[in-house]
Protein backbone atom coordinates (compact mmCIF):
# COMPACT_ATOMS: atom_id res chain seq x y z
CA UNK A 1 0.00 0.00 0.00
CA UNK A 2 1.46 3.44 -0.50
CA UNK A 3 0.65 6.15 1.81
CA UNK A 4 0.57 10.07 0.71
CA UNK A 5 -0.02 13.28 2.62
CA UNK A 6 -1.68 16.10 0.87
CA UNK A 7 -2.82 19.85 1.56
CA UNK A 8 -6.35 19.78 0.98
CA UNK A 9 -9.45 22.24 1.76
CA UNK A 10 -10.00 19.84 4.83
CA UNK A 11 -6.36 20.80 6.18
CA UNK A 12 -3.39 18.50 5.76
CA UNK A 13 -4.62 14.48 5.74
CA UNK A 14 -2.48 11.30 5.06
CA UNK A 15 -4.14 8.09 3.31
CA UNK A 16 -3.78 5.28 0.67
CA UNK A 17 -2.70 6.94 -2.70
CA UNK A 18 -3.41 5.49 -5.60
CA UNK A 19 -2.57 6.62 -9.37
CA UNK A 20 -3.10 10.53 -8.12
CA UNK A 21 -6.07 9.76 -5.68
CA UNK A 22 -5.69 10.34 -1.75
CA UNK A 23 -8.38 8.52 -0.19
CA UNK A 24 -8.15 10.04 3.50
CA UNK A 25 -10.99 9.80 6.58
CA UNK A 26 -11.65 13.07 5.58
CA UNK A 27 -12.35 12.28 2.33
CA UNK A 28 -11.13 11.38 -1.52
CA UNK A 29 -8.95 13.97 -2.94
CA UNK A 30 -7.38 14.47 -6.31
CA UNK A 31 -3.72 15.81 -6.64
CA UNK A 32 -3.46 19.03 -8.65
CA UNK A 33 -7.26 19.90 -8.25
CA UNK A 34 -8.29 19.52 -4.69
CA UNK A 35 -5.24 18.59 -3.37
CA UNK A 36 -1.36 19.45 -3.26
CA UNK A 37 0.92 16.72 -2.53
CA UNK A 38 3.15 16.98 0.57
CA UNK A 39 6.32 15.51 2.12
CA UNK A 40 4.43 11.77 3.26
CA UNK A 41 5.92 12.00 6.71
CA UNK A 42 7.31 14.89 8.63
CA UNK A 43 11.09 13.82 9.82
CA UNK A 44 12.30 15.28 13.47
CA UNK A 45 15.85 13.61 11.90
CA UNK A 46 17.36 13.11 8.51
CA UNK A 47 19.88 10.38 9.19
CA UNK A 48 21.73 9.83 5.98
CA UNK A 49 24.42 7.09 5.21
CA UNK A 50 27.27 7.67 2.84
CA UNK A 51 29.60 5.04 1.04
CA UNK A 52 27.23 3.06 0.69
CA UNK A 53 27.79 1.67 -2.83
CA UNK A 54 31.22 0.22 -3.78
CA UNK A 55 31.10 1.59 -7.38
CA UNK A 56 30.69 5.33 -6.30
CA UNK A 57 33.99 4.63 -3.42
CA UNK A 58 35.82 4.04 -6.76
CA UNK A 59 34.29 6.92 -8.67
CA UNK A 60 34.73 9.43 -5.59
CA UNK A 61 38.32 7.60 -4.34
CA UNK A 62 36.85 7.45 -0.77
CA UNK A 63 38.28 3.89 1.34
CA UNK A 64 35.43 0.99 1.80
CA UNK A 65 34.23 1.94 5.67
CA UNK A 66 34.03 -1.03 8.29
CA UNK A 67 31.08 0.20 9.76
CA UNK A 68 27.88 2.33 8.01
CA UNK A 69 29.40 5.75 7.63
CA UNK A 70 26.47 8.98 8.32
CA UNK A 71 25.45 11.92 9.15
CA UNK A 72 22.37 14.39 10.10
CA UNK A 73 19.95 16.46 8.16
CA UNK A 74 17.76 18.21 10.64
CA UNK A 75 14.02 19.08 10.32
CA UNK A 76 14.06 22.06 8.14
CA UNK A 77 15.82 19.94 5.65
CA UNK A 78 12.33 18.32 4.84
CA UNK A 79 11.22 19.62 0.78
CA UNK A 80 7.90 18.57 -0.85
CA UNK A 81 7.68 16.41 -3.88
CA UNK A 82 7.18 18.82 -6.96
CA UNK A 83 8.13 22.13 -5.30
CA UNK A 84 10.69 23.52 -7.17
CA UNK A 85 14.29 23.48 -5.91
CA UNK A 86 15.53 26.80 -4.53
CA UNK A 87 19.16 27.24 -5.88
CA UNK A 88 20.92 28.86 -3.13
CA UNK A 89 22.81 31.58 -3.62
CA UNK A 90 25.88 31.03 -1.37
CA UNK A 91 26.83 27.74 -3.90
CA UNK A 92 28.32 26.91 -7.26
CA UNK A 93 27.95 23.47 -7.33
CA UNK A 94 24.97 22.08 -6.07
CA UNK A 95 24.31 18.35 -6.44
CA UNK A 96 21.45 15.41 -6.75
CA UNK A 97 22.36 11.91 -4.98
CA UNK A 98 18.62 9.53 -5.50
CA UNK A 99 18.57 7.37 -1.80
CA UNK A 100 15.92 4.74 -0.35
CA UNK A 101 14.77 5.92 2.40
CA UNK A 102 12.95 3.65 5.02
CA UNK A 103 10.60 5.75 7.59
CA UNK A 104 10.32 5.34 10.89
CA UNK A 105 6.50 4.90 12.35
CA UNK A 106 7.09 4.13 16.26
CA UNK A 107 9.20 5.55 18.92
CA UNK A 108 12.62 2.38 18.86
CA UNK A 109 15.54 2.15 20.00
CA UNK A 110 18.48 -0.31 20.40
CA UNK A 111 16.58 -2.97 17.61
CA UNK A 112 18.31 -6.40 17.36
CA UNK A 113 17.79 -7.23 14.09
CA UNK A 114 15.81 -7.17 10.83
CA UNK A 115 12.59 -8.72 12.40
CA UNK A 116 12.68 -6.26 15.01
CA UNK A 117 13.19 -3.38 12.50
CA UNK A 118 10.24 -4.89 10.41
CA UNK A 119 8.19 -4.08 13.26
CA UNK A 120 8.97 -0.54 13.83
CA UNK A 121 9.16 0.76 10.09
CA UNK A 122 5.93 2.85 8.14
CA UNK A 123 7.68 1.53 4.96
CA UNK A 124 9.91 3.02 2.41
CA UNK A 125 10.70 6.10 0.22
CA UNK A 126 12.76 8.13 -1.85
CA UNK A 127 15.22 10.83 -0.65
CA UNK A 128 17.07 13.39 -2.84
CA UNK A 129 20.34 14.00 -0.81
CA UNK A 130 21.10 17.41 -1.59
CA UNK A 131 25.03 18.39 -1.29
CA UNK A 132 26.49 21.93 -1.69
CA UNK A 133 29.73 20.35 -2.90
CA UNK A 134 31.88 23.39 -2.60
CA UNK A 135 31.26 23.86 1.10
CA UNK A 136 33.44 22.81 3.86
CA UNK A 137 32.69 19.66 6.08
CA UNK A 138 29.35 18.20 5.99
CA UNK A 139 27.31 19.83 8.11
CA UNK A 140 27.79 22.61 5.77
CA UNK A 141 27.18 20.96 3.03
CA UNK A 142 24.18 18.71 3.28
CA UNK A 143 22.26 20.27 6.55
CA UNK A 144 21.06 23.41 4.82
CA UNK A 145 17.14 23.99 4.73
CA UNK A 146 15.71 22.51 1.91
CA UNK A 147 18.43 19.47 1.35
CA UNK A 148 15.64 16.50 1.59
CA UNK A 149 13.83 16.48 -1.35
CA UNK A 150 11.59 13.32 -0.23
CA UNK A 151 8.64 11.37 -1.48
CA UNK A 152 6.22 11.06 -3.15
CA UNK A 153 5.01 8.32 -0.98
CA UNK A 154 5.57 5.54 1.49
CA UNK A 155 5.23 2.53 0.16
CA UNK A 156 4.25 -0.10 3.19
CA UNK A 157 4.96 -3.39 1.15
CA UNK A 158 8.17 -3.48 -0.02
CA UNK A 159 11.53 -5.63 0.28
CA UNK A 160 14.50 -3.20 -0.08
CA UNK A 161 16.85 -5.50 -1.44
CA UNK A 162 17.35 -5.84 -4.89
CA UNK A 163 15.32 -2.99 -6.32
CA UNK A 164 16.03 -1.09 -9.45
CA UNK A 165 16.87 2.74 -9.03
CA UNK A 166 17.15 5.44 -12.08
CA UNK A 167 18.05 9.30 -12.15
CA UNK A 168 17.08 10.90 -14.85
CA UNK A 169 18.01 14.94 -15.37
CA UNK A 170 16.19 16.91 -17.65
CA UNK A 171 15.81 13.70 -19.56
CA UNK A 172 19.11 12.45 -19.26
CA UNK A 173 19.59 9.03 -17.20
CA UNK A 174 22.76 9.57 -15.01
CA UNK A 175 22.25 6.82 -12.44
CA UNK A 176 21.11 3.53 -12.96
CA UNK A 177 21.32 0.59 -9.95
CA UNK A 178 19.92 -1.73 -8.19
CA UNK A 179 20.18 -1.97 -4.46
CA UNK A 180 21.91 -5.01 -4.51
CA UNK A 181 25.17 -2.76 -4.76
CA UNK A 182 24.83 -2.07 -1.33
CA UNK A 183 27.68 -2.52 0.76
CA UNK A 184 25.48 -2.16 4.15
CA UNK A 185 21.67 -3.99 3.81
CA UNK A 186 19.36 -1.49 5.34
CA UNK A 187 17.90 -3.23 7.81
CA UNK A 188 21.53 -4.16 9.62
CA UNK A 189 22.17 0.20 9.19
CA UNK A 190 18.81 0.65 10.72
CA UNK A 191 19.53 -1.62 13.72
CA UNK A 192 23.25 -0.52 13.65
CA UNK A 193 21.69 3.18 14.40
CA UNK A 194 19.29 2.38 16.76
CA UNK A 195 22.11 1.38 19.00
CA UNK A 196 22.91 5.23 18.96
CA UNK A 197 19.96 7.04 18.61
CA UNK A 198 16.31 6.94 19.67
CA UNK A 199 14.54 6.89 16.42
CA UNK A 200 10.92 9.04 17.09
CA UNK A 201 7.60 8.18 14.10
CA UNK A 202 8.30 9.73 10.89
CA UNK A 203 12.44 9.63 11.18
CA UNK A 204 14.01 8.84 7.90
CA UNK A 205 16.88 6.96 7.60
CA UNK A 206 18.80 6.40 3.99
CA UNK A 207 20.78 4.66 2.51
CA UNK A 208 23.65 5.99 0.64
CA UNK A 209 23.73 7.10 -3.53
CA UNK A 210 24.92 4.87 -6.29
CA UNK A 211 27.54 6.13 -8.60
CA UNK A 212 27.12 9.25 -10.14
CA UNK A 213 25.64 11.66 -8.26
CA UNK A 214 26.14 15.12 -10.00
CA UNK A 215 25.68 19.10 -10.26
CA UNK A 216 22.24 20.29 -11.05
CA UNK A 217 21.30 23.94 -12.30
CA UNK A 218 18.44 26.32 -12.91
CA UNK A 219 16.17 24.85 -14.94
CA UNK A 220 17.17 20.97 -14.42
CA UNK A 221 13.84 19.30 -13.77
CA UNK A 222 14.61 15.89 -11.42
CA UNK A 223 13.43 12.24 -11.48
CA UNK A 224 14.26 9.66 -9.34
CA UNK A 225 12.72 6.98 -9.58
CA UNK A 226 12.87 3.96 -7.60
CA UNK A 227 11.06 0.08 -8.51
CA UNK A 228 7.65 -0.89 -6.25
CA UNK A 229 7.49 3.31 -4.64
CA UNK A 230 7.49 5.70 -7.51
CA UNK A 231 9.54 8.74 -8.98
CA UNK A 232 10.46 11.88 -6.51
CA UNK A 233 9.75 14.76 -9.24
CA UNK A 234 11.16 18.24 -8.82
CA UNK A 235 12.88 21.33 -10.74
CA UNK A 236 15.85 23.13 -9.95
CA UNK A 237 15.18 27.32 -9.82
CA UNK A 238 17.22 30.32 -9.32
CA UNK A 239 16.68 32.29 -6.00
CA UNK A 240 15.23 35.23 -8.44
CA UNK A 241 12.73 33.23 -10.26
CA UNK A 242 11.23 31.51 -6.46
CA UNK A 243 7.62 32.65 -5.17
Amino acid sequence: MKLARADTPDGIVTGEYDDGTIVADEGTYEIGEDADLLAPCEPGTFFCVGRNFAEKIDQMDYDIPEIPDWFIKPAVALHHPNDPIVHPKWTDELTYAGELAAVIDEECTDLDGEEDVKEVLRGWSILNDLDALDQERRTARKAFDGSGPLGPVIETDLDPRGIDMETHISGEKRQDATTDWMIFDPYETIAFLSERYTFRPGDVISFGSPANPGLIEPGDDIEIWYEGIGTLENTVVAPEDAE
